[in-house]
C-alpha cells in the first residue's frame, strides 16, 4: 500500500521566527499531515542568529504542534522537497511585493519539479506587517520586540538587543 502522508515544506531563514511565521506554521500543520519547517543553510548571509539557534527557537514554538518537524537543508529547495517526499511548498505572502517575488519562485520551482506545488498563505491580519528584518532592526535600536515574536523567541532576541550607537559630528 502506498504512503498517503501529505508532506509540505515551509522554508525560510527565520532570523528570528516571528508571530507571522508561527501563524503560518500552525495553519500549515492543519493543512498537511506533516509540515517540515526547513532552514536554508546560506553561507552568503550574515544572520543575527546561528542556524542552531534558529532551529532551537523553531522547535520551541512548534513543540505542541503535532506533525511539525524542524530541519535544515542546502541546495535547491525542490530537490530537498523531493528527497523528503513533499507534495507542496508553503510560502507566506504579506503583500503585493511578496506575491510578485513568490510567483516567480513558484514558476521556477514548478519548472524544476512539477510534482511539487506551491501553496501561498497570507498571515493573519495582525501579523501582516511583521518581518524578521523589522524585528532585527527594532532590536538593534534597543526596542522591545514583544508582540512581534513568540514568547519563546523573546529571550533570544533580548540577549542580542542593544541601543544603536549615536555618532556625533
Amino acid at each position: 500500500m502506498a504512503d498517503t502522508t501529505r508532506i509540505a515544506i515551509f522554508p525560510g531563514s527565520f532570523d528570528p521566527p516571528t508571530l507571522g511565521h508561527l501563524d503560518l506554521i500552525q495553519r500549515g500543520a492543519r493543512l498537511f499531515d506533516r509540515l517540515i519547517v526547513a532552514l536554508l543553510r546560506n553561507t552568503s548571509k550574515q544572520p543575527m542568529f546561528a542556524l542552531e539557534e534558529r532551529a532551537e527557537m523553531l522547535r520551541a514554538i512548534a513543540a505542541d504542534l503535532p506533525g511539525v518537524e524542524v530541519d535544515a537543508f542546502d541546495g535547491l529547495l525542490v530537490e530537498y522537497a523531493r528527497r523528503r517526499g513533499a507534495i507542496a511548498i508553503v510560502r507566506g505572502v504579506r503583500n503585493g511585493a511578496d506575491l510578485g517575488y513568490e510567483l516567480e519562485l513558484s514558476g521556477t520551482n514548478r519548472h524544476l519539479n512539477a510534482a511539487v506545488d506551491t501553496i501561498f498563505l497570507a498571515p493573519a491580519g495582525q501579523y501582516a506587517h511583521i518581518s524578521s528584518t523589522l524585528v532585527r532592526e527594532i532590536a538593534g535600536f534597543g526596542g522591545s520586540v514583544r508582540g512581534l515574536v513568540p514568547p519563546a523567541v523573546e529571550p533570544f532576541v533580548e540577549a542580542r538587543r542593544h541601543p544603536a550607537r549615536v555618532t556625533r559630528a
